[in-house]
């Protein structure tokens, strides 16, 4: 009787263990979405008292009309051209906005920068590699010849560092686009180089 009750336990422990791994990527996901969305409702709290979700909506067609008018006529491009130059030359403000302007140039639109997924040695005997990303192939204007500079981002956070290493130091990863070495990164290396994964990838670049 009193095993029959440890296996039921056992069982019970290992059902809401494996509940866990299901349900946490889900919550946690659902969370997010909602907490985005609604920090953006609350920019104006007349309109998503009334109707939930609609300034969300506003501001994302709004960012997307931007972006597009910005890209595709004369008008919008000359706008843009003028603001980032204001901007740029602000005291006090340039750096705040250049800052954010490369930061959200590295991973969107179509400079990005974390493009060049590379192993960095970080140890010699024994061997220790990182997975990184080369962001610039020469620092010759650093007076530093014959070294780059590679982003070394963190497990399971949104931060990283850089570090500067000699070019000897640094190999191409073949085989896994960008997006996968940043996942395999992230994830600890749990996630990112399966044949699944590879072949989804594929899909999206062919689409």
């Amino acid at each position: 009787m009193r095993r029959a009750g440890n296996d039921y336990l056992g069982l019970f422990i290992r059902s809401f263990l494996q509940g866990l791994v299901i349900l946490g990527p889900v919550s946690a996901t659902v969370w997010i979405i909602w907490y985005i969305v609604s920090s953006v409702d609350s920019i104006i709290p007349y309109v998503s008292d009334r109707i939930p979700g609609l300034v969300f909506v506003l501001v994302i067609l709004s960012t997307a009309l931007i972006g597009f008018v910005g890209n595709k006529f004369l008008l919008g491009r000359v706008i843009v051209d003028s603001m980032d130059y204001v901007l740029e030359h602000t005291p006090g403000i340039k750096f705040i906005y250049t800052s954010l302007k490369d930061v959200l140039g590295s991973f969107v639109g179509d400079k990005k920068k974390f493009n060049h997924p590379v192993w960095v040695i970080v140890n010699r005997e024994p061997d220790i590699w990182r997975i990184g990303f080369l962001t610039q192939p020469d620092l010759l204007v650093l007076d530093m010849p014959g070294n780059v500079a590679v982003y070394l981002p963190h497990s399971y956070a949104i931060s990283g560092w850089v570090i500067v290493t000699a070019t000897e130091n640094i190999k191409p990863i073949e085989g896994i686009s960008a997006a996968q070495a940043m996942k395999f990164a992230v994830s600890g290396g749990v996630s990112g180089t399966t044949p699944e994964e590879t072949e989804t990838e594929q899909q999206n670049n062919i689409l």
